[in-house]
């Protein structure tokens, strides 16, 4: 409803033609350039309190801030033990050094807020609160020799308040703060001395508010100043400028550039450029990231991520950044939600790179990270984060981290996957494309029917907050067989997830009208909640519109709104919903379409488009409502909302279909088939945003209901690119009725095999059946048939059954499907004592020579139909000497064979 920011980026998903995959813009593939280091945290000492800054040299990290004490990592070994403000770490291990120092003041509470190495990485800098290290008498800024561990006693600048921002040069250490006079004379809150002797430099420049952040050009000839500050040197530059790096002079001023209550925390230089660290106070004010080119001193990108960025860190072309970042809906990606404390993304753009380790916000503030540094060992290359988190990756941590270059131990995340047939000549497979924090790119592999070998192949691309869909068209399938899925997902430096749960399918004889004639009118979002299991809704469309169940619909509701094997979803009304997982736009001309069920005389949203995903969109509009008196209503935002109502309530108990269409003609409204409604307004608000179901805001709608969310049962959910006519509107409503075939899958009741090695054993309890001519195994399948629903006749029957992981369980041999006519038990037949077998072949079976494989053979119906409704028996026999083993129906292994598939349709 509301007017729309401007994207200052989108972050577009596209179909590649012929995969079905949806790709990402500047993808990342795991640990090779652009993106650095792995996800996976390593074990380190934790702190007890604060950590504000971090440095390195040689293989150790310096991180000062406030706390007392430091432990051994969760489940690590070792004893806590005093850590006064300071701790030195391995930059391995993460394990203390020897060096200890302790920070104290004689008054108030001593902190270190600020930390720099010298370029001949001798000697550590140290700013703060503080009065003392290890008793030596300081200011709040003191030098460390770092080969003794020591305070440098002849460098004691006095410093008449705290240091928070240190640079240092050859020659030179450039400090920020609060601070009003430095070694007697006035310096209001930046000052120079000299790296040896702590001499006061004639550098000046002045600001009128605390300086945060400070930092050398490459070049050594200009500093960089960030804070809270509106002047410098007198002259208009809020939280940024650039001063001489002799005099303080101003270089360049940045007037007007940053909003007045945003402020810089973090600054960063490399070789071409300086960025920024932004926290903003207020709602939608800056707090994102800012690139500036050191060449002209000019904006080179401004990422305006909603989230209070404390620090930056160019590293290899990327910029890595510690925020508590929650709404990116302004560069497109994601919406205001879920906090990530800890992002990556090149030097050169806005968008996010694939890095994603998380910690919480954790203690004082509730920022989370707060302090960045690298460093490289002979061996390795590793990212140190400090804070005031107490959680990394979901578990305990507290205050410091440190993640690796290299091994990526992490596997994806377990695909989660759906099949489906509408048609009989192809089968579908969609899955939600996995996750993996330090890899983007991942490949996916399609197993059919327990296979080793994938029938599929594909890469995909997935970030947190965008997990598209990915599928694959199976036209390898005959029609009234079941066929079973599973999909595997693997990073980039090899790590695999564990097999997908197994989506299996029956394909149809014949076309599921309803769901066909979706697809056949171009439908690019078919949302037919068959699911069982959350958060995954499959979409049925060529778009691979994938949808994510909110706080736990109900899932398989029947009856559905169409005949044939597809279920319903309901919700309760107050916090349930589903959104598209796709960020996209609306085309001037779409359509609507769902169908929906209640009794509530508190009215919801049923479909709706909106800018947010979880929580209340903030624009929203081409939406179906339903008022608390049952009528519907149809409406768009054009600065005012333009609304089409039925004239009557729909509140009923009953189910309805409900199409609305937008387009060169204007609106209009369908219910059950019938135009009720139409307006000639062609317009509606523009903005990127996501498709939901079942609730979203309504605030400032006409007749607003009760409640913004719906209660009642939803199915079949369908938005095209286009306007649908009448025509089909009337035929969608018809064809919801239609006569639909039904399949029914029955498992053996009983199943065992005989072996004329063995004549006088019994194989009942066993887990494996036998198929040969000779040396002769014979197998017998019980089935208790169902009978024919009302108006149906058995179309179609398989038999399936499934090879063991025996290396010798396939065969080439064909084995033959017959009735069989004498009496047997499972626990009692043996070869000796085997019943009589029909000579007549009802089926086939050929080709099973796969092992870990489902098989299935076509049956004659003629021959199962009289048996419908009672017990049916079945031999598989062969005359060949290549054995097959099967699983029997006690295996766990089985998948529920052996079983036959029965359609039942019209005669």
């Amino acid at each position: 409803m509301q007017r729309s920011r401007r994207l200052s980026a989108a972050l577009v998903l596209s179909t590649v033609a012929g995969l079905g995959l949806v790709a990402l813009p500047q993808p990342a593939a795991a640990l090779t350039p652009p993106v650095a280091f792995t996800a996976d945290d390593l074990p380190t000492w934790q702190t007890n309190g604060i950590v504000w800054a971090l440095a390195e040299a040689g293989g150790t990290v310096f991180a000062g801030g406030t706390f007392s004490q430091v432990r051994p990592p969760e489940g690590g070994s070792g004893t806590a033990r005093s850590a006064v403000n300071f701790v030195a770490l391995d930059a391995a291990t993460g394990d203390p050094t020897s060096c200890r120092l302790s920070f104290t003041v004689g008054s108030g509470t001593a902190t270190v807020r600020a930390l720099a190495v010298s370029p001949d990485k001798k000697t550590l800098y140290a700013g703060g609160y503080f009065g003392a290290v290890n008793g030596t008498q300081v200011s709040s800024l003191a030098a460390i020799d770092i080969a003794t561990c020591t305070p440098r006693a002849n460098f004691r600048p006095s410093v008449s308040a705290t240091v928070r921002a240190l640079a240092v040069t050859d020659d030179t250490v450039y400090l920020g703060g609060d601070f009003s006079t430095v070694g007697g004379s006035a310096h209001a809150r930046y000052a120079a001395v000299d790296a040896a002797s702590g001499a006061v430099k004639p550098f000046r420049a002045d600001v009128d508010e605390p300086g945060r952040a400070v930092a050398v050009t490459p070049d050594g000839r200009n500093v960089i100043l960030g804070g809270d500050f509106f002047t410098v040197n007198g002259a208009n530059s809020h939280a940024l400028a650039v001063v001489d790096a002799v005099t303080g002079a101003n270089v360049r001023t940045y007037p007007g550039f940053i909003e007045t209550n945003s402020v810089v925390k973090g600054l960063d230089t490399d070789a071409t450029g300086f960025y920024t660290a932004n926290e903003g106070t207020g709602g939608g004010v800056f707090d994102g990231r800012i690139a500036l080119d050191l060449s002209t001193l000019n904006q080179r990108w401004r990422d305006t991520c909603l989230g209070a960025t404390q620090a930056v860190k160019s590293y290899q072309d990327v910029l890595y950044s510690a925020s508590h970042a929650h709404d990116c809906s302004s560069v497109g990606e994601f919406p205001d939600g879920r906090r990530y404390h800890l992002l990556a993304q090149p030097t050169s753009a806005v968008g996010k790179l694939g890095w994603f380790p998380d910690t919480n916000d954790g203690l004082g503030e509730g920022i989370g990270p707060r302090a960045m540094v690298v460093s490289e060992t002979s061996d390795n290359k590793y990212m140190w984060v400090g804070g005031e988190f107490t959680t990394v990756n979901g578990s305990a941590a507290q205050g410091l981290t440190h993640f690796a270059a290299s091994p990526d131990v992490g596997a994806p995340t377990v695909p989660s996957v759906g099949a489906e047939s509408v048609r009989p000549t192809e089968a579908r497979v969609r899955w939600r494309a996995s996750l993996d924090t330090d890899d983007s790119r991942l490949t996916y592999k399609v197993y059919r029917n327990g296979g080793s070998t994938p029938v599929y192949t594909v890469d995909g691309d997935s970030v947190p907050w965008s997990r598209p869909q990915l599928s694959f068209t199976d036209e390898n399938v005959t029609a009234g067989s079941t066929y079973s899925y599973r999909v595997t997902a693997t990073d980039g430096a090899g790590n695999t997830s564990a097999l997908s749960a197994t989506a299996t399918v029956t394909v149809p004889t014949s076309a599921q009208k309803y769901a066909a004639k979706v697809l056949d009118d171009g439908a690019d979002l078919y949302w037919r909640y068959d699911e069982s299991v959350t958060p995954f809704v499959g979409d049925t469309s060529p778009g691979d519109q994938n949808g994510i169940h909110v706080g736990g619909p109900s899932l398989r509701q029947t009856p559905a709104a169409v005949t044939g094997p597809s279920t319903a979803i309901g919700f309760n009304g107050s916090d349930q919903i589903v959104h598209s997982d796709r960020r996209t736009t609306v085309p001037g001309q779409y359509s609507i379409e769902t169908w929906f069920r209640t009794t509530t005389g508190r009215g919801g949203k049923l479909v709706g488009f909106g800018n947010n995903t979880t929580r209340a969109s903030g624009n929203y509009d081409k939406h179906i409502y339903m008022r608390n008196d049952g009528r519907l209503v149809f409406g768009v935002w054009t600065g005012s909302a333009r609304t089409i109502t039925s004239p009557a309530g729909y509140n009923d108990g009953a189910w309805h279909h409900v199409v609305a269409t937008q387009g060169a003609s204007g609106m209009a409204l369908y219910v059950d088939g019938t135009r009720v409604g139409t307006l000639a307004e062609t317009g509606s608000q523009n903005y990127s945003g996501y498709w939901r179901v079942g609730g979203d805001n309504l605030n400032g709608w006409p007749n607003q209901p009760s409640s913004s969310y719906f209660a009642g049962q939803i199915d079949e959910t369908a938005i095209y690119p286009s306007v649908l006519s009448a025509a089909q509107v009337q035929s969608h409503h018809t064809l919801a009725s239609a006569p639909a075939d039904s399949v029914q899958t029955v498992r053996a009741s009983d199943d065992t095999y005989v072996n004329a090695g063995a004549a006088g054993t019994n194989y009942g309890t066993s887990t494996s059946l036998a198929v040969r001519g000779s040396a002769a195994y014979e197998t017998y399948l019980r089935f208790d048939l169902p009978s024919a629903p009302a108006g149906t006749v058995l179309k179609s029957a398989r038999l399936a059954v499934k090879t063991t992981t025996l290396d010798s369980a396939g065969s080439t041999d064909d084995i033959s499907v017959r009735p069989v006519t004498g009496s047997w038990t499972e626990t009692g037949t043996t070869y000796t004592s085997r019943p009589a077998v029909s000579s007549t072949v009802v089926g086939t079976l050929s080709g099973a020579t796969d092992v870990s494989a489902v098989y299935s053979a076509a049956l004659d119906t003629a021959a199962l139909t009289p048996a419908l409704g009672g017990a049916y028996d079945l031999a598989l026999t062969s005359t060949g000497t290549d054995a097959l083993w099967l699983w029997s129906s006690e295996a766990s292994a089985a998948e529920n064979t052996p079983q036959l598939v029965l359609t039942f349709g019209a005669p």
